[in-house]
């Protein structure tokens, strides 16, 4: 027999994926949290059904949630990571020499413990306890409150806004993210499907261009999202992702994102372009 596992991606579509294996299940305080072995994108992790990442192509959404910002920043030293249970994008973080201090504030414990274990890969710097990492499991909307004038770059590498992630999209809490900001601090966020999610993108876009003088939206192609393009929002207080100098920076071994793609990927198609004017 068998076994398919699909999300329902918006009430007229799902993605389907045929499974081999159920590696695990659980549920949290927070969620249903599983993890299991599919025949086209290899591993992947499920939370209350909701894909969230796959050993086939997570390279590209945690490259390009932590280099553009990272590279953007001339000189990132404190650096928070908002969700991110996976592992994935702190591990990209570590990999810049500038970056002294990695904070990642994960609600779910389940999610960390699963990800260390199942998808080693993706969750290496937790699993090799990297110094640079410091872990909190606990609320990041709680420790945004809490946080002033700290952070050169934060980045929420959320789930999609319901459940836990609900209330990281809200106007309150990019607040609480400017203040948790050193003065030339920036931010990014995961802010979902330019075809499927656009009344949230436009809000999420109003609400972080009503705090942050410099506002910014880039795209990625990440086959497991829906629709297959992904995009992400910054809030800067000072630095502009168009006056990038790549020449000096430290280089890295990556498998989606280089020097061209880091100022490419801010040209919007019209359709978006028309989103967020």
């Amino acid at each position: 027999m068998q076994l398919w596992c699909t999300e329902k991606q918006t009430e007229s579509l799902g993605l389907t994926a045929r499974v081999k294996e159920t590696l695990f299940t659980g549920t949290s305080e927070f969620q249903d949290v599983a993890i299991v072995d599919s025949f086209q994108f290899g591993r992947m992790l499920v939370l209350d059904g909701v894909f969230q990442t796959s050993i086939f192509d997570e390279f590209v959404y945690h490259e390009m949630i932590a280099h553009i910002p990272l590279y953007i920043h001339p000189n990132p030293k404190h650096v928070l990571v908002i969700g991110g249970g996976d592992g994935g994008t702190i591990r990209e973080v570590v990999k810049h020499d500038s970056v002294e201090i990695a904070e990642m504030v994960e609600i779910d414990g389940m999610v960390v413990d699963a990800c260390k274990k199942y998808l080693p890969e993706i969750s290496a710097a937790l699993n090799d306890n990297n110094p640079k990492v410091h872990l909190k499991i606990g609320d990041g909307i709680q420790h945004m409150k809490d946080a002033e004038n700290k952070y050169d770059v934060i980045i929420v590498d959320c789930s999609d806004p319901i459940g836990p992630g609900e209330g990281l999209f809200t106007h309150d809490f990019y607040k609480d993210v400017f203040k948790a900001l050193k003065s030339d601090g920036l931010f990014v966020q995961q802010t979902e499907s330019p075809y499927y999610h656009q009344e949230l993108i436009k809000r999420l876009h109003k609400d972080i261009q009503s705090l942050f003088p410099i506002t910014n939206m880039y795209l990625a192609n990440i086959p497991l999202y829906p629709g297959g393009l992904h995009c992400f929002t910054i809030g800067s207080k000072k630095h502009d992702p168009a006056a990038v100098d790549m020449s000096n920076r430290q280089k890295l071994v990556t498998r989606y994102h280089n020097a061209e793609l880091q100022k490419s990927c801010f040209v919007l198609p019209n359709f978006v372009q028309e989103l967020i004017k």
